[in-house]
């Protein structure tokens, strides 16, 4: 009986194409969100998709707390596109 065994390596990142960092653009603007209330009382975090039509995120409890989602869905999108510049350097050694 024979066996065959195949690897693979990456030499590099996975390429993030134009169209994904034009999204994440989009996303890291505040002026692309916004809250409204649902009958329930709870508030929903929506997002501007770039068709125009609204996208529904996240639910919360208070309208601060739907403040604070959108916050950080906007410093998680401004860090992917940091992270598009390469590799930033966090310790030396002498």
């Amino acid at each position: 009986m024979t066996y065959f065994y195949s690897t693979k390596t990456w030499t590099s990142q996975p390429q993030i194409s134009e169209d994904q960092i034009e999204y994440w653009k989009h996303l890291s603007e505040k002026k692309n969100w916004r809250i409204t209330q649902l009958p329930n009382g709870f508030y929903q975090t929506e997002y501007k998709d770039q068709d125009d039509s609204w996208q529904d995120v996240t639910r919360r409890e208070t309208i601060d707390g739907a403040e604070a989602a959108i916050d950080g869905s906007i410093e998680h999108y401004q860090k992917r596109l940091d992270f598009l510049k390469g590799p930033k350097v966090v310790k030396t050694f002498e």
